[in-house]
């Protein structure tokens, strides 16, 4: 069995701002290197075997300081990590999304949720496949945690009052080829697993 521990990067300044950034490499604020200090050390004494991230600088610093707390290398980038891309919504607030995309519109450039859950289920499959009985943490992002918390509670969370926090850890583990949410920020969750999410054709 593989144990991940997903954990959302700390804040920056664009989270502080409400402003989408999608595949905009917005750095870490001071605010969240603490927070990812505080990860690190809600961590620390457990044995785990090595960290991993989004290359994105806001997952890639949290990662490092997890990392170094840990006393583990220095940590592997996984592209498919990223965070959803949202195109030309990058960089505006929501208010700004809603007056120019109105619902119905399409956003250029933005990646549906569909191939978000694609791409990210079978980054993370394919990791624990790699790493076999490892203990792993892997350093993304809010969009990407909640695709798969989503997919693996059939849509019951995160519930409408229920937020991926910069710094929060969930819990999934991987055995006989399925994926499961273990627990959901702390809280144990009792789910069916969740296998492998076909390719579109």
């Amino acid at each position: 069995m593989t144990f991940l521990a997903l954990v959302r990067h700390g804040q920056t300044d664009w989270n502080l701002a409400r402003r989408i950034q999608g595949n905009t490499d917005i750095p870490l604020n001071d605010t969240g290197r603490a927070q990812a200090v505080e990860t690190a050390s809600r961590l620390v004494g457990t044995s785990w075997d090595a960290v991993l991230t989004s290359p994105l600088s806001r997952a890639r610093e949290t990662a490092q300081i997890i990392a170094a707390a840990l006393g583990l290398p220095e940590p592997t980038s996984e592209p498919d990590l990223v965070e959803r891309r949202y195109g030309d919504a990058e960089g505006m607030d929501y208010q700004e999304l809603h007056e120019r995309f109105p619902v119905g519109i399409v956003v250029p450039g933005r990646e549906t949720h569909r191939e978000v859950q694609l791409r990210v289920h079978a980054a993370l499959i394919g990791i624990a496949r790699q790493h076999p009985g490892r203990s792993l943490v892997v350093v993304c992002h809010g969009g990407v945690i909640s695709s798969l918390v989503r997919h693996a509670t059939g849509g019951g969370r995160p519930r409408a009052d229920e937020r991926i926090a910069n710094g929060s850890v969930h819990s999934f583990s991987y055995t006989g080829g399925e994926l499961r949410l273990d627990e959901f920020n702390g809280e144990p969750v009792n789910q069916p697993a969740l296998q492998a999410v076909p390719e579109v054709p």
